[in-house]
């Protein structure tokens, strides 16, 4: 008999523990306030944490644009077709006007055909420009190299000239 008092007395810490479980597992549910801010409070710091792994901090945007300044003084015109191109081809896709739609009517694809033709071209020539000057650079790095090398060459051998007994 006083096993079973023992079993009921458990059973019944149980089933208490159970439903106190229960209650407070309702009682969250319940609660919508609370569960949306830890929610969006969540999705914050997501965001947060995912955005201050990639935006640059203030030295890299410094020396990128430093970089970007240097590369266009030494290209100033790929640097200004590669612009003209980008603008055409930006005011391309930029949806037009019913006052333009009105006075153009008919003309307008063919003046997008003809101004995307000229985007496309001048896009082409700014690389070519862009892979010459390019070219240009390391061929005279290794006309430099070169002229380097052999004063460095000459250099040395009149050095161990100089260094050499003399009989």
């Amino acid at each position: 008999m006083a096993e079973r008092s023992d079993e009921i007395r458990q059973e019944l810490e149980q089933t208490r523990a159970e439903m106190s479980d229960t209650v407070e597992a309702i009682g969250y549910k319940a609660n919508v306030p609370a569960r949306t801010k830890g929610w969006v409070a969540d999705k914050r710091d997501r965001v947060v944490s995912t955005v201050s792994g990639v935006t640059p901090d203030g030295q890299a945007v410094k020396q990128r644009s430093l970089r970007m300044k240097d590369t266009a003084e030494r290209n100033p015109l790929g640097l200004a077709l590669g612009g003209a191109a980008a603008g055409l081809i930006a005011g391309l896709f930029a949806p037009s006007t019913h006052l333009e739609d009105e006075k153009l009517g008919p003309m307008a694809d063919q003046i997008k055909s003809t101004a995307a033709d000229a985007g496309q071209e001048a896009l082409e020539r700014g690389k070519e420009v862009a892979q010459a000057a390019a070219e240009s650079a390391a061929g005279t790095a290794k006309e430099q190299g070169r002229e380097q090398g052999q004063g460095l060459s000459e250099s040395l051998q009149e050095k161990a000239r100089e260094a050499a007994p003399t009989e």
